[in-house]
């Protein structure tokens, strides 16, 4: 007998009610969803989250009060760091798209989005992987460009797992297309994580498309 796997717990954390209920209410039509909690700012999601471990959150960036949504990602992130955070705003500032990465989200969606976009991207960060909007691409390169750790060393194999990587393959996938064990790819990446500093794998995208190893056309974006 399969035994059907548990839906994905998702929190939803934006001031604006309308917002929240309107993806809520998408989201409730998918049985491998299911809503974990909803905040109206980052100090109610915080108080919140031990209580709903959600296996995603879906988090707006200016939210009134002292903890904005950068913020909001940093201290999930350092609380429940198996919780995939995705941004949905309609903010596309440089600094912006930036900040929200390096404080840990792994995926940045517009709400000018197609509904599905986001249901991608939920599903996606579920499995530990990356969904970027096209819109941000450049931005999130030109700050690579320009904060380059090109010092570091790669060996070829380690330069071939992060380009598999940032093609959106899970371990396994890579496993097979590399022929060696996923035990030997989980260490592969991970020494590409700790060589790079990187904290996820929606930073090992940006960096092997700042670094040429892979072109936009072929990471997976909406």
């Amino acid at each position: 007998m399969t035994i059907p796997k548990a839906p994905i717990r998702v929190a939803l954390v934006d001031d604006h009610t309308i917002v929240r209920r309107g993806v809520q209410s998408f989201l409730k039509a998918f049985e491998d969803i299911e809503i974990a909690g909803e905040a109206a700012s980052g100090e109610e999601a915080l108080k919140h989250i031990e209580e709903w471990l959600p296996d995603v959150m879906v988090v707006d960036l200016l939210m009134p009060g002292g903890i904005d949504g950068i913020e909001t990602i940093k201290q999930v992130h350092a609380i429940l760091p198996n919780t995939r955070i995705v941004v949905l705003t309609s903010y596309t500032e440089d600094t912006r798209v930036v900040s929200a990465l390096r404080a840990g989200a792994i995926g940045y969606i517009r709400k000018e989005a197609d509904p599905e976009i986001l249901l991608d991207a939920i599903r996606v960060a579920a499995r530990g992987q990356s969904l970027l909007d096209p819109t941000i691409a450049s931005i999130v390169m030109q700050e690579l460009l320009q904060g380059s750790k090109s010092g570091t060393k790669l060996t070829e194999r380690e330069q071939e797992v992060l380009r598999q990587l940032a093609m959106g393959r899970t371990n396994p996938e890579i496993a097979v297309a590399l022929v060696v064990s996923e035990e030997t790819i989980k260490t592969h990446v991970g020494n590409i994580l700790t060589k790079l500093q990187l904290a996820h794998r929606t930073q090992a995208v940006i960096y092997a498309l700042k670094k040429g190893l892979i072109s936009l056309d072929e990471i997976d974006l909406p």
